[in-house]
């Protein structure tokens, strides 16, 4: 199984960007997608999930990133509006996934920085 992550980039306060994570190779199923960041000197933490748990939205972001997916392609974005520069971080996905009906497992993409200037 490989994560492809893509969408980071340098933009300013107010901006928009758009994160993809393709999942691709061996998936019977995918449990949930999630999108997690850390940033300068601090901890990776959760921004957003879907999947068979339901939604889930970090309250530093609500209202401003949306998590969508494209269960045909495997694909989980994060659309991001109104940045700031708080946001500023490098961008991870994880993706927990059925290799069988009964086995499954998380793995997690390369990161994708976003850097947002105020």
């Amino acid at each position: 199984v490989q994560l492809q992550a893509s969408g980071g980039g340098s933009v300013q306060a107010g901006e928009s960007l758009r994160l993809s994570c393709e999942a691709s190779g061996n998936i019977f199923g995918i449990k949930v997608m999630e999108w997690w960041r850390q940033g300068p000197g601090t901890q990776r933490d959760l921004v957003a999930s879907i999947g068979t748990t339901g939604l889930k939205i970090a309250d530093s972001v609500k209202g401003r990133f949306t998590i969508t997916t494209n269960n045909a392609k495997n694909v989980a974005y994060l659309q991001m509006s109104s940045l700031r520069p708080e946001d500023t971080a490098v961008y991870v996905c994880r993706v927990e996934i059925f290799g069988t009906e009964w086995d499954r497992k998380y793995y997690w993409g390369q990161g994708t920085q976003v850097t947002v200037s105020s």
